[in-house]
């Protein structure tokens, strides 16, 4: 299944401007004049509507807010491949290539109205295999009167992704677009965006420049600040989609060892599995909330194999989409109409959750990957699909894992991809294909982030600890990176969102960075969050900067201390990674 997002322009907002001042900027022929001189680029139509009185929901990612005036621009652009630095980079490679085509771009953005310019200009990234993310990824600029922008990477549509136009015909690759996707275009929408801004208010000498995104956002992300480090001052990172030589392949462990083990699960053993998990690990941290604040403690000292023996009882579903939101979901297990099911829990039930938990591992015990953290809500990779025909559950292995083996690996258009006869040897295949495919050209990259510190760049990064599309795993010594990095995990929250009820999420992070960057206001120990749903909506609870993790102590209303965690629990945060022979931890 292609993922595809919502179609909305980017935003550029301001408030309180005269509506007078904003329909005299507000105009093709201004915004044209406004544009910059980019070597390479040639611009095309552009267009420019007046919008005003708007009100922005809140999302998880910003407070809502109401009353934005706003110029709304779409800008098209094109350059031909066969001469720019895109189609240089593969000239001596026999990669099949758009060589001869003229690829559109349309980059999208509101501007304010020039009394109420903040100097800032935010860029977005997407999800999935979108470049984009749609109105969700872009309304925090209107929140932060920042000037924000959108692409559609040559795609053609704002809801076009990559999968829908890479493979032009069987064993054909468009490398262009995937460069596209890969860097180059976000970058070209940022050039453009903040030049723009800088000549559209005249008396602009700093446009401050960020970065938002998670997921496929939050590779892009770090793509930017790794590959242009001195055109940002600041983003907000979020569940990166890196290592995808690694990240898709991986999602197809739990379904390889139950192809091997004989034995599917239903979702409802599953969520027994997930259940069970919280209740025993909720309180390690000291407050029992729903809420697995320690998932660290929680994979050391339980074992799921405790609920061995227990029934669980699930009523008929009429079926639901895949887990895993806008990120690289790997399997479709668990969708679709299921009868009522009802059973024990066996030692066949938790090897398949455990698969989840403890990642993958090579015929000679060696690990290959990282698995997910203890209390996800894990069904969309372990659970089986239901085959009304037969009654019975069966392994299934499709959706953006797929696509990535048949499309990216394979030059195939499709994705569904077939367990049959599949080892774990053949995911470690896999990785390394994946690896040795793309390592230096696109998705995977050397982590140098030196330019972007000496510029005086920061970083706000966070993932959800219940993150059930991309697991949450560090390499050691990031403390020492405090004077420009922050990391923070955030208990209980999912795949780029809140999951449990009553766990914080960082709903004001662009506010953050803005204050990091504009006024050295550092989140040194702590940042700000929200709980946005359950019993304790609206309740801030501060998320603990790693490698410090919360604890609650005597009063349970108050914030938790930040504390410390002690050597083993440190320890597995850094799980050994050997079965590939390089460097796994510094692949971006």
């Amino acid at each position: 299944m292609r993922l595809h997002p919502l179609a909305f322009p980017a935003l550029i907002a301001a408030t309180g401007a005269s509506a007078a001042a904003l329909s005299t900027v507000c105009t093709s022929s201004y915004v044209t004049d406004s544009l910059p001189s980019i070597v390479g680029i040639e611009f095309g139509s552009v267009s420019a509507v007046a919008v005003y009185n708007y009100s922005v929901a809140a999302g998880n990612s910003y407070p809502g807010v109401s009353g934005r005036n706003f110029c709304n621009i779409s800008v098209a652009y094109s350059h031909t491949l066969k001469n720019d630095s895109v189609r240089a980079r593969f000239q001596s490679e026999t990669k099949p290539s758009l060589a001869n085509a003229t690829v559109k771009v349309n980059v999208y953005y509101y501007l304010p109205a020039p009394r109420q310019w903040s100097s800032r200009f935010l860029a977005t990234g997407g999800g999935g295999f979108s470049i984009n993310s749609g109105l969700s990824g872009l309304e925090g600029g209107l929140v932060y009167n920042a000037a924000v922008g959108l692409t559609d990477g040559g795609f053609g549509s704002l809801t076009t992704v990559l999968t829908d136009v890479l493979i032009p015909a069987n064993g054909t690759m468009a490398w262009d677009l995937l460069v596209n996707l890969a860097y180059l275009s976000i970058h070209e929408m940022t050039e453009i965006g903040t030049g723009m801004a800088t000549n559209f208010y005249t008396n602009t000498s700093k446009v401050y420049t960020y970065y938002q995104g998670c997921s496929e956002g939050g590779r892009e992300g770090w793509s930017q600040v790794q590959r242009y480090g001195t055109q940002y001052d600041g983003a907000v990172i979020g569940a990166p989609a890196f290592r995808q030589a690694f990240q898709q392949p991986n999602h197809f462990w739990p379904q390889i060892q139950q192809t091997v083990a004989g034995y599917v699960p239903n979702t409802c053993e599953i969520q027994k599995l997930v259940n069970d998990t919280i209740d025993a690990c909720d309180a390690l941290d000291g407050k029992k909330d729903g809420v697995i604040g320690r998932t660290d403690l929680c994979r050391l000292h339980y074992n799921a194999s405790s609920s061995i023996g227990s029934t669980y009882s699930c009523a008929a579903s009429s079926g639901s989409s895949s887990g895993g939101g806008m990120g690289p979901v790997g399997a479709s297990g668990g969708s679709g109409a299921t009868p009522a099911q009802n059973g024990s829990i066996t030692a066949k039930s938790v090897a398949a959750w455990n698969a989840l938990i403890d990642g993958p591992y090579d015929s000679k015990g060696r690990h290959l990957y990282v698995g997910f953290q203890p209390g996800n809500q894990g069904a969309s990779d372990v659970a089986g699909s239901y085959n009304s025909t037969s009654s019975t559950y069966y392994a299934s292995a499709s959706g953006l894992g797929g696509q990535w083996i048949d499309m990216f690996l394979n030059d195939i258009d499709s994705e569904e991809l077939s367990l049959e006869g599949v080892t774990a040897d053949n995911l470690r295949a896999w990785i390394l294909q994946g690896y040795q495919k793309y390592t230096d050209t696109l998705m995977t990259v050397w982590p140098d982030l030196e330019d972007f510190q000496q510029s005086g760049g920061k970083v706000i990064h966070y993932h959800g600890e219940a993150d059930n599309s991309i697991p949450t795993f560090y390499e050691q010594g990031i403390d020492a990176l405090g004077d420009f990095y922050k990391l923070f995990l955030i208990p209980g929250a999912g795949h780029c969102s809140p999951a449990a009820d009553n766990g914080p999420f960082p709903q004001t992070m662009i506010g953050s960075i803005i204050d990091w960057v504009e006024h050295g206001v550092a989140p040194e120990k702590v940042l700000n969050a929200t709980i946005l749903q359950g019993d304790l909506e609206g309740t801030r609870q501060d998320i603990c900067a790693f490698s410090t993790r919360p604890e609650w102590k005597g009063n349970a209303t108050v914030q938790p201390e930040c504390v410390w965690p002690d050597r083993e629990a440190l320890a597995a945060w850094y799980p050994t990674l050997d079965s590939i022979p390089l460097s796994v931890y510094g692949l971006a």
